[in-house]
């Protein structure tokens, strides 16, 4: 037996999609094979301009800046402009990130919070804002509502719209109440903004938009992922902005422990964000599986809820979410658990977009059947 370890790290808990592993392997046994919708992972291909834009740097042999460079943080300030009308953003305050889970996963450290710290995230929400309050040994509440939390003066509240699971979007009003009770009690408010650009319903609006914060960035942070929007999830590429102290304080922290993105991946998020036509093109792709889907789903006898935006349906049949995930399973398809999100979700289950058009089809057959055997 080897040495211990010194101390004791935070206790985390099962990385969720293990938990998957059988009902995994039940649905791979299906004859027409296993189509996994459990995860919001990209299957369409990386855009050509922006793999070329990958390889042209893919010679130069010196340390990646933190910061990124000039380009990238001009192509970021440009994109959010044009895409999503946030004017004000200088380029300093832009910094890259290693994907953005990295940065949710490491936020409540990165702004020093701590033992005794509150830090606010969704009822419903990414599992890894739960484990970034872990890391930091900070106090953890689950709350979609500030009423809620009385006279609580939490570091650090985490929003997402369009959220993950439920694909919610909260409007203008409803941010803008968040950012002002933040600013009153000293508090950050981190919006997590992957699926900003998938809107189907509902159009989703950033916190850094002058309807939500006035035209000021002042404690406010947003988080990017080029993920989703330009199938960059194998690049890890992501940028947080906002507040320019913030950003700036994230630098300096990242700079020491040499948090990264490589120089190649700079030029392609880069190229990425100068190009809007990809964007528009990805959209569509998952706006026909959409339709493909809900449909299906629809006649199956599910009811989706939420759902507004981003990259998956919200879905139940007023069942435990682990009954709905075999029912999923035994007709080969992969589907996550609401519990997944929180204790709010035990009677949904989240299927994403991600698939091929075939093999979404093939899911839309497959709930058309009304046999639960093969």
């Amino acid at each position: 037996m080897g040495p211990k370890a010194p101390g004791r790290r935070p206790a985390l808990p099962d990385f969720p999609w293990d938990t998957l592993a059988g009902h995994s392997a039940r649905a791979a046994a299906h004859p027409d094979g296993l189509v996994n919708l459990s995860i919001g992972t990209p299957v369409d291909p990386v855009p050509p301009a922006i793999q070329a834009a990958l390889t042209e740097t893919a010679a130069v042999p010196g340390y990646p800046a933190t910061h990124g460079t000039p380009q990238l943080r001009a192509a970021a300030v440009e994109a959010l402009r044009r895409r999503h009308g946030i004017e004000g953003i200088e380029p300093d305050a832009v910094l890259p990130t290693i994907g953005s889970k990295e940065l949710v996963a490491a936020l409540p450290t990165l702004l020093g919070a701590g033992p005794g710290d509150v830090v606010v995230i969704p009822e419903l929400g990414y599992p890894t804002y739960d484990v970034g309050v872990r890391l930091a040994g900070a106090d953890l509440v689950r709350s979609d509502s500030l009423l809620a939390l009385g006279p609580a003066r939490p570091v650090l509240v985490w929003v997402n719209s369009p959220a993950n699971p439920t694909g919610r979007v909260l409007p203008p009003e409803h941010l803008r109440k968040v950012v002002d009770w933040a600013r009153e009690r000293g508090a950050v408010v981190a919006s997590d903004e992957c699926y900003l650009t998938l809107g189907w319903e509902r159009e989703p609006v950033s916190v850094l938009h002058p309807s939500v914060c006035g035209g000021r960035f002042d404690g406010l942070l947003a988080v990017h992922s080029l993920s989703k929007c330009s199938s960059l999830a194998g690049y890890r590429a992501g940028f947080v902005t906002g507040d320019p102290a913030l950003v700036a304080d994230l630098l300096e922290t990242r700079r020491h422990a040499g948090m990264m993105v490589p120089r190649p991946v700079q030029s392609a998020m880069t190229a990425a964000l100068g190009d809007d036509e990809h964007i528009a093109v990805q959209r569509d792709r998952f706006a026909a599986r959409r339709t493909v889907l809900r449909d299906a789903l629809t006649a199956a006898g599910f009811r989706i809820e939420h759902s507004e935006a981003g990259l998956y349906l919200w879905i139940t049949r007023d069942e435990e979410a682990w009954d709905t995930v075999a029912w999923f399973a035994e007709r080969g398809v992969l589907v996550a658990p609401g519990t997944f999100y929180g204790p709010a979700g035990a009677r949904h289950v989240r299927v994403a977009l991600t698939a091929p058009d075939d093999r979404v089809r093939a899911v839309a057959n497959r709930l058309c059947s009304a046999s639960p055997e093969f």
